[in-house]
Order: C-alpha cells, then sequence, then structure tokens
C-alpha cells in the first residue's frame, strides 16, 4: 500500500487529512503522469458522490489539473462507475472521482481510472506520489492560454443510464423492486433506470442533502431495506453504497444476499448459457468458504485474490474471465464494465431472476453461508504496516489456525480503506470460531504499537 493511495484509491477525513491542498496536488500530479504521452491538448473528467465536502474538493482538483494544462469536463453527481465508463465514450485521458464510498460523511476519497477506464496500477499510483512528495519541483505549472479550461457536462447521467439499459436483453416488468440508493450517487440515476426498464419501484434513501450519505442506510446498513421488502411483499430489494460501485440485494424474506452468493449465481448462470470464460469465477480472501464449495459442487474453478476490486480485475484481465467480485457486492462484469458496477449488477441479478422464472430465495440456494465472524479494531496511523510484526499478535494468530485446522478459516489483515484490523474467522461452529476471533481481537489490541 502507498504513502497516499490504499487498496481504493486516496482517502481520508475530508479538509482535515484529505486536504484541499492535497486535492490540488493530485490533480497537478495525476495531469502530468496520465497525460504525458499525448499529443493533444489532454482532458480529464471528474465526478463526485452526493457527500458535503465533495464540492469544496472537487474545486482544489480541478484547479490542480487545470494548472498544469489539461482541460476538466466536470460531469457533477454520478456513480464510480459512471466515470470508468464515460472516460472511454468521451475520448478523455483520465478520468477522477471524488469519493470515500461506503465511508461515513466525513471521510473523502479520490480514485483515478486511466483512458481505459481502468484503476490505475500500483506502479503508476507510486509515480504520482513520488511526484506530490518527492518531487513537487517536477510539476510544471502553465500561465497564459496554455491554462487548462474547466467545462460541464449535462449528458453524462443519461448517456450511463443508456448504456446499462443495453446490458440485458429484456425488461424488469412484472418485477417489484425496492431499491435502497444511500442518498448517494445512485440517487442521481436509479430512478430513470429502473423505471425506464419497466420494473415497478419504489425508491427510499435517494434524498440526499450533503450530510446523509450511508447514513443508517444503503449496503452497509440494511435493516431498514429488508424490512421494507417483506413487510411490502417486494420481490427483491436492492442496495447500493454511497458512489454506487456495490450492489448488496435482499431476498423476498428479507434475507441478505451477498456478493458471493451474487457470484454463484452469476457464474452458474453464466456457465448454463456456455459463456463462463475459462470456466472460472475470481474470488477475493475474503469470500465465505461457502463460495468455494459451491464452485467445487459444480466443477467451477475459481481464482482468488487480496480484497480490493481492482485485484479482482487485474486477474480478470490477466487470465480473461469475465465474472468477479467481492463479498462486500463489488461484482465485475468485464463483458460490460471495467469496474465493480452496482446498478449494472442489480439489473444483471433481477434479469436472472426473470429469466429463470424463480425468486431470489431459491437462485441464491445453490451456495451456502458458513457462520463469519468480523471484529474491526481501530489503529493509530503510526500502528499501520507496523502491528503485523509484533510477536505476541503472530502468535495468536498462529495458534487459532493450528488449533480450526482444516474445519476454519482464519484471516487478519489491515484495512486499505480505514485505519482498520479485521479479524475474520469462518467455520461450521458459531461459538467457536467467535471464541477465537475475541480472542486473537484482545492480543491486538493489547499489543499493538500505539
Amino acid at each position: 500500500m502507498g504513502r497516499l493511495f490504499g487498496t481504493d484509491g486516496a482517502r481520508g477525513v475530508a479538509i482535515t487529512e484529505l486536504t484541499c491542498e492535497l486535492a490540488m496536488d493530485i490533480g497537478k500530479a495525476a495531469a502530468v503522469v496520465l497525460t504525458r504521452h499525448t499529443d493533444h491538448r489532454p482532458k480529464i473528467i471528474v465526478g463526485k458522490d452526493t457527500r458535503i465536502s465533495s464540492d469544496v474538493l472537487e474545486s482544489a482538483l480541478c484547479a490542480g489539473i487545470c494548472a498544469v494544462g489539461a482541460d476538466v469536463e466536470i460531469l457533477g453527481v454520478v456513480p464510480t462507475p459512471a466515470v470508468a465508463y464515460l472516460v472511454k465514450k468521451y475520448n478523455a485521458d483520465a478520468g477522477v472521482m471524488i469519493s470515500a464510498s461506503h465511508n461515513s460523511v466525513e471521510y473523502n476519497g479520490i480514485k483515478l481510472f486511466s483512458k481505459d477506464g481502468l484503476k490505475l496500477s500500483d506502479d503508476i499510483e507510486c509515480e504520482i506520489e513520488e511526484l506530490i512528495l518527492d518531487k513537487p519541483e517536477d510539476i510544471p505549472l502553465k500561465s497564459g492560454t496554455q491554462i487548462g479550461r474547466i467545462s460541464y457536462s449535462k449528458r453524462a447521467p443519461r448517456d450511463y443510464i443508456n448504456y446499462l439499459m443495453r446490458t440485458i436483453d429484456d425488461n424488469l416488468s412484472g418485477i417489484r423492486i425496492a431499491v435502497d440508493c444511500a442518498n448517494g450517487s445512485a440517487s442521481s440515476t436509479a430512478e430513470d433506470l429502473f423505471i425506464g426498464l419497466g420494473a415497478n419501484c419504489k425508491f427510499i434513501n435517494n434524498n440526499p442533502d450533503g450530510t446523509n450519505i450511508n447514513k443508517d442506510c444503503g449496503s452497509t446498513h440494511l435493516d431498514e431495506l429488508a424490512k421494507f421488502v417483506k413487510d411490502n411483499k417486494f420481490h427483491i430489494g436492492v442496495a447500493f453504497d454511497g458512489d454506487a460501485d456495490r450492489c448488496l440485494a435482499i431476498d423476498e424474506n428479507g434475507e441478505i444476499v451477498d456478493g458471493d452468493k451474487m457470484l454463484a449465481i452469476f457464474a452458474k448462470m453464466l456457465k448454463d448459457r456456455g459463456e463462463l470464460e475459462s470456466n472460472t469465477l475470481v474470488a477475493t480472501v475474503m469470500s465465505n468458504m461457502g463460495l468455494f464449495e459451491f464452485a467445487k459442487g459444480n466443477k467451477i474453478d475459481i481464482k482468488v485474490t487480496n480484497v480490493g476490486d481492482r485485484y479482482v480485475l487485474e486477474q480478470m484481465l490477466e487470465g480473461g474471465y469475465n465474472i468477479g467480485g467481492e463479498q462486500s457486492g463489488h461484482i465485475i462484469f468485464l463483458d460490460h464494465a471495467t469496474t465493480g458496477d452496482g446498478q449494472l449488477c442489480a439489473i444483471q441479478l433481477i434479469a436472472a431472476m426473470k429469466a429463470a422464472d424463480k425468486k431470489l430465495s431459491e437462485l441464491a440456494s445453490i451456495c451456502e453461508t458458513f457462520p463469519q465472524i468480523m471484529i474491526n479494531i481501530k489503529i493509530s496511523e503510526y500502528a499501520k504496516g507496523k502491528w503485523q510484526d509484533n510477536e505476541e499478535i503472530k502468535r495468536a494468530i498462529a495458534d487459532s489456525s493450528d488449533q480450526l485446522g482444516n474445519e476454519a478459516r482464519v484471516l487478519v489483515r489491515e484495512s486499505g480503506t480505514e485505519p482498520l484490523i479485521r479479524v475474520m474467522i469462518e467455520g461450521r461452529n458459531f461459538d467457536t470460531i467467535n471464541t477465537h476471533a475475541l480472542k486473537i481481537a484482545k492480543v491486538i489490541k493489547e499489543h499493538c504499537p500505539k
């Protein structure tokens, strides 16, 4: 993990950690690195989510981009995957999304995309970091008529919606859907998308005010949607996160259908159609053991990556695979998109229900979910990258792994987006894995560097 960029861009508390000055510097350095080999006046598109700090950071970022001679086209409030799609459609040289995704309102982030709509490699992010932190004098500023211009797109949400609608062959008529927009980016697109596809919809948490993004709603807080679906007899509920690159679902009984279950549904659907490339799906180390049991039972190969949809995508591109994702709801359909896309995932899932003429609970039953415990432990900035060297912590993790053996799986990792250590254990016996997770968490709290 780099000095500025984690697994999903640069992120921190807006204004105090992710400062206006840093946003401007990222704009300058990213524009220099990503447009270095162009033979024309560069253009970079910029989108944002609905949080109150996005406007401020947008202004600083765009000032930095223009200061080195690149033009900016501002897209307004759009989902992250819209930026990934539109950077190619608009023939831009790079794309930027201002969002902290699923994080609460005080955070914000900056995600960068290449001209191909791909998240940047670690090497390119390191090059940008070096310019900002080590060689700021190597950033050439422009003046006079060489300064970049800012323009505003009025068509971005509609262009993105039209693209999504073309990814399914049928409409969504006859399906009753509850949609939770998390008071985030999906609020700008979901209503036109789902109603345009003929669905019978109700929308909740689609009135952003700058302060309510992800607040007790969306894919990280599913209780309200689950109750809403069950009480009102919807066929399905779908929930997005703040920038709508994730989707989780609720079945007709109010039960959660997570990213692992959706991966199983999509992989089986593609295999049945003869469209599962290399008979393989891609998942991460956080995927539930139930997904691996599903793959084994259905004779589907599974490739495993580190956490982060960028690493899933890298594996998919390298191996030529067309479906992959994360338990958290980042699902990548490489036949249609270059990044996780919550709304694309939602309409593909609903289309699968309609094509199979099955309830969501029936489709999801092909993948068992093993009991899983997740404990998040907040750590200081100083502890990042150092905690795993502590002997007591290493011993606690090793002891639990040895005692649990093949009956469970232990994974302890540092978050790439928040100052947290995540202790995850899964297995068939809840009480056993809970005991071990609590024990490891206690040791981390006691011995983590302060």
